[in-house]
This record gives C-alpha cells, structure tokens and sequence, in this order.
C-alpha cells in the first residue's frame, strides 16, 4: 500500500490520496458564451456592491449626526437639572 488511508482512496475531492485523481469535474460547455456570462454577472455584482457601499455610508452619517444630536440633548438636560442654585 503506498500510505493512503482506505478514505483517502476513495476521496472525491482533489486533495484526495487517489493517484492521479480527484473529482470529475463536469463542463457545462460554452466556453466563450460562459465566460461573456461571468463577466456581465461579475460587473453587475459589483455594481450592487457600490450601491450598498453608497446606502450604508449614508445610513452611516443619519446614525452618527442623530447619535450626535441625541447626546447633545441628554448633555444639555443634565446640566440644567445640576447646575440649578
């Protein structure tokens, strides 16, 4: 036996112990079409991913100014109770 667990073997993966092997792995076919496929879906991915950048950031600063204005608030509220003579 050359070391290979019975597993290993019989592993499907490419990683696997079997010599020469891996998983078949099967084309859908296609070449150009396929890769012309990849890259539209590829920029309209990263299309969205801009958007959801632009909408977080945004989300971001209404957070921090409302968070800013909210502390300011409670500041102001406890200064006039404690600084009463």
């Amino acid at each position: 036996m050359n070391g290979a667990s019975w597993a290993d073997q019989w592993d499907n993966s490419a990683k696997g112990g079997r010599i020469g092997g891996g998983a078949v792995v099967k084309s859908s076919g296609g070449g150009a079409a396929s890769n012309s496929n990849t890259a539209k879906y590829k920029e309209k991915l990263g299309q969205g991913l801009d958007k959801t950048k632009a909408v977080a950031s945004s989300g971001f600063k209404k957070l921090k100014t409302g968070s800013a204005v909210g502390f300011r608030w409670v500041k102001d509220k406890y200064h006039k109770t404690t600084n009463k003579h």
